[in-house]
């Protein structure tokens, strides 16, 4: 590394303009996974609570099944729940409308299930159950009421922060949820099965002509989180790209403009191991500086923007992006090495002049 500390010292202006496009693509990757994260949480957190180890929905017409056309029939409900080897099935309605609170109206997920759940469920038909989103966006405290579609229920707790859909949750009974469906015109079926156990999974759904998925891998059938997800992961996927691009094309010239340099030094012994070494930690260094500013930056701005926009900072969204981009820079320095190792001591002893 003495070889390449001097190059730092000496060209600090280059290294310095550099690091600092290195600062800014981690800025921007950091920001842009902790906004994903942030949105990710707003889209699903409320399907990933559903206390399943797999969600049955109901595919309509042969197209794919997703949450906002799933309606499962009673009679599919009681074949879910006589299949061997199952333990548990709890039908789960959900429905997106408008509730009005004693301060405010919100669009809102109401969902409809039995008490006793992981979700705090009211037990009487006319209460309901905020979450913390609902509640902070209704103005609401337990003991208010509220109205949907003309009826008033009461707020008998709030809970957690669930949303679906980038709406927060309001949980009725699963009898209220019904009625209220139906009333606006819906079938009032429930909208997808939470089921536990261990059945055949894939023989029970191909006899009630459903799907049983995972709830990670449910998540597909929301179409807000694939188009929201799939944008912004191609994105973050990009920037990975440009980081490893640009790092590699700047050692690329540099290993270029100091190839006599690097003949001189195999001339007087220095072996190509240890020069793609120093070549290499030379880049490291460029990188985790780089990188440190970047995920610094993105840290702050995390925590100013997070009041304001759906914004996660975990070790997630910073620290796993900050690895990802030392390596693939390490990886584009590499590509940059064949002037280290195809140098040849005799260009510094004037051979070719």
């Amino acid at each position: 590394m003495y070889v390449a500390w001097r190059d730092l010292r000496f060209a600090r202006g280059r290294f310095a303009l550099i690091g600092a496009v290195v600062a800014l693509v981690t800025l921007l990757v950091g920001f842009l996974s902790g906004l994903t994260g942030g949105l990710a949480v707003q889209n699903v957190s409320a399907v990933i609570a559903l206390p399943a180890d797999r969600l049955v929905l109901h595919p309509v017409e042969g197209a794919s099944a997703t949450f906002a056309d799933s309606a499962i029939a009673a009679d599919t409900v009681a074949a879910w729940r006589a299949a061997p080897g199952v333990e548990t099935v709890t039908p789960v309605g959900i429905l997106q409308t408008r509730v009005e609170g004693p301060g405010a109206a919100t669009a809102v997920a109401l969902f409809g299930l039995d008490a006793g759940t992981a979700f705090a469920a009211p037990r009487r038909d006319d209460e309901v159950d905020l979450s913390a989103g609902a509640a902070k966006a209704l103005d609401a405290v337990v003991g208010d009421d509220v109205s949907v579609a003309g009826s008033s229920y009461r707020v008998a707790a709030i809970g957690g922060d669930d949303w679906y859909s980038h709406t927060p949750v309001v949980t009725l009974s699963k009898a209220a949820w019904t009625a209220l469906d139906q009333r606006l015109g819906g079938t009032g079926q429930p909208t997808v099965l939470a089921v536990t156990g261990s059945p055949a999974w894939d023989s029970v759904a191909a006899d009630t002509g459903t799907t049983a998925s995972t709830p990670l891998a449910s998540l597909t059938a929301l179409s807000t989180f694939r188009s929201e997800i799939g944008s912004l992961a191609l994105m973050i996927a990009m920037l990975f790209g440009v980081s490893a691009l640009v790092v590699g094309a700047f050692f690329t010239v540099w290993s270029m403009q100091r190839s006599a340099d690097i003949a001189v030094l195999k001339a007087l012994g220095a072996s190509t191991p240890a020069l793609v070494r120093d070549a290499l930690g030379q880049a490291l260094v460029l990188l985790v500086g780089g990188v440190g500013v970047g995920i610094g930056l993105t840290a702050l701005l995390g925590v100013l923007a997070g009041g304001a926009l759906p914004f996660v900072l975990s070790p997630l969204t910073t620290l796993a992006p900050a690895a990802g981009l030392i390596a693939l820079g390490l990886l584009g320095a590499a590509v940059s090495l064949r002037t280290v190792i195809s140098s040849d001591p005799l260009t510094a002893l004037g051979s070719t002049r």
